[in-house]
């Protein structure tokens, strides 16, 4: 297995972006996935940018994958998802199926986990318009795994969502503003001030979702460290982290340590307690609610 780093899903300046891929360990990483995926109104980074930083990572040796956006709202947001579909330099993941239709028949590409691939005929007809690679959704687990890698088509790679705050659903509501009492149109970029998301509780204060503009996340952190081994035995090739404000390059040690057997058990579990940013859950991997964790 491999280790990949989706797409940063937060409003970080263009300068800590920058900051953040350059300090990455970019040998432990076998892929990275580049571009702004939640919100077409986070222009930090223009396209130019994007790709600029794409071919010095690929220079490096690292797969480069050019993300797009879940939620397709504007005519720019379709624009920017064309100017990708088309770039014939780089993979693209398709995060809509407004993308996957650019795509289809013309060039390779990944099936991102915001496409809902729920079943094997799914995944057999993506595979058919050209998708070389799919990032399992979120939502399921290690069960409906192993039925779709039995039936997995001839060729397929299969990326498994192992460790971040769970991306759960979008809206063409934005959240943040809503939270600052702002329109849409005039956000002022308040996401800036919540690298993580902007963490929810219940009434009882108990921890529930992070706010993240359009996106609403988990405020637990999905963490399938512990079951390398068995996406290992169900033949995964790839293992995703999402990334965070601090503390990323920790995580990616410890999980590129456990890939290679350096680090299992209990000194991999006090590994990424010590860089993981909120506390764990890993329910959706055992088919339970998402916000479960399993007891060690």
């Amino acid at each position: 297995m491999k280790l990949s780093l989706g797409p940063v899903l937060y409003c970080w300046t263009r300068e800590t972006l920058l900051a953040f891929y350059a300090g990455l360990p970019h040998s432990r990483l076998a892929t990275v996935y580049l571009g702004e995926v939640v919100c077409g109104r986070r222009r930090e980074m223009r396209q130019a940018d994007w790709f600029g930083l794409a071919r010095e990572l690929a220079q490096s040796g690292i797969e480069v994958v050019l993300s797009t956006q879940a939620l397709i709202e504007s005519e720019l947001d379709l624009r920017t998802m064309r100017h990708i579909a088309e770039n014939g330099e780089f993979l693209v993941e398709a995060n809509d199926m407004g993308a996957v239709r650019l795509l289809a028949g013309r060039a390779r590409f990944v099936a991102g986990p915001h496409l809902n691939v729920y079943n094997a005929q799914t995944l057999s007809w993506l595979a058919e318009l050209g998708a070389c690679r799919w990032v399992m959704p979120v939502e399921l687990g290690r069960g409906a795994l192993a039925s779709m890698q039995g039936d997995r088509p001839a060729g397929m790679q299969t990326e498994v969502f192992a460790y971040g705050r769970l991306p759960l659903a979008f809206s063409a509501r934005c959240f943040t503003a809503r939270h600052y009492n702002l329109p849409k149109d005039d956000c002022q970029y308040r996401c800036l001030d919540h690298p993580d998301g902007a963490p929810l509780a219940t009434r009882e204060g108990q921890p529930f979702l992070a706010l993240n503009g359009l996106q609403t996340q988990s405020a637990q952190v999905y963490d399938l460290s512990r079951f390398l081994p068995q996406m290992r035995d169900l033949h995964v090739d790839m293992v995703r982290l999402s990334a965070q404000s601090a503390r990323m390059n920790g995580i990616i040690e410890a999980y590129h340590s456990a890939l290679e057997g350096e680090l299992s058990g209990a000194e991999l579990q006090c590994a990424i307690a010590a860089h993981r940013v909120a506390e764990p859950c890993d329910g959706y991997w055992h088919g339970k609610p998402g916000i479960a964790h399993h007891a060690a």
